[in-house]
């Protein structure tokens, strides 16, 4: 059975930067190894729809030591990138400088693994962004496939 992806790929120009890796990391205060999202190539905060992107690299810090010889992204990586991703969409569509945390997942299921060399998209779209909490419904997609959905609630702390 085809995946389901909850927002249309074939209307999106995945090869487009609209924010790239340096203003990623101006909307968000990571740093050091998590800085983990490369680029932003859609962003709608009408509908409430972000596309963002992570290439996965052979060099990667975690390589080395997620499985030796056979180095897997971790899940909990994948789980970060999405909530990145869904900080930048609430802090787009809120435009204020608070903080907001990662405050929990739900729904979450890792359907493939995701290896260097990849370029893992993370689709969001967001159900609830309000002053205090942000609900976002995650999916990651690597060559058309899906490999991890979740819903990532994130807290505004001030």
């Amino acid at each position: 059975m085809a995946a389901t992806f909850q927002l249309d790929l074939d209307s999106i120009d995945l090869e487009a930067t609209f924010i790239d890796h340096d203003g990623i990391y101006k909307i968000l205060p990571h740093a050091h190894e998590f800085k983990l999202l490369s680029g932003v190539c859609m962003i709608d905060t009408d509908k409430r729809h972000i596309v963002a992107y992570a290439d996965i690299a052979q060099d990667d810090w975690w390589v080395r030591g997620h499985v030796p010889g056979r180095p897997i992204l971790p899940g909990v990586l994948m789980l970060e990138m999405a909530a990145q991703t869904s900080a930048v969409l609430a802090k787009s569509v809120q435009s204020d400088d608070s903080f907001i945390g990662f405050g929990g997942v739900a729904e979450c299921k890792f359907r493939q693994s995701v290896r260097p060399g990849s370029r893992l998209f993370i689709l969001g779209v967001g159900q609830d962004i309000r002053a205090r909490r942000v609900v976002c419904r995650t999916q990651g997609v690597v060559d058309r496939r899906l490999v991890f959905e979740a819903e990532i609630t994130g807290m505004v702390l001030r």
